[in-house]
């Protein structure tokens, strides 16, 4: 499962509302591609549909797609939002990662 925090929830709302998406009915495509300086790195994208090997979950009011293959990697993520001094953006908490960069966009298991 992939959770995502209060924060993150409302700025993904608002986010797909500005790009034409309803919540209520749309998927927040969550996945894992090679590359960045960890080895791997996040993809989050929005979505009005789902495949046949999508597992879909849903939290605080957010409908998560994710591809199967993906989701080896991100079982147990929490998807947070941060708007602090230090920058802004959407933050991968994942168990999984053995290590990540400084930017958080990439890791490695």
């Amino acid at each position: 499962m992939i959770k995502v925090s209060e924060s993150a929830s409302k700025k993904i709302v608002e986010m797909m509302h500005d790009d034409g998406f309803d919540a209520a009915h749309d998927y927040v495509r969550v996945g894992v591609k090679s590359g960045g300086c960890s080895g791997l790195s996040y993809e989050l994208k929005f979505d009005k549909s789902i495949g046949e090997n999508d597992k879909v979950f849903e939290d605080n009011n957010v409908r998560i797609a994710v591809e199967k293959k993906s989701f080896l990697y991100l079982a147990g993520t929490v998807l947070e939002y941060s708007g602090g001094l230090n920058g802004k953006g959407f933050v991968f908490n994942n168990p999984n990662a053995s290590r990540t960069c400084g930017c958080g966009e990439s890791f490695s298991l």
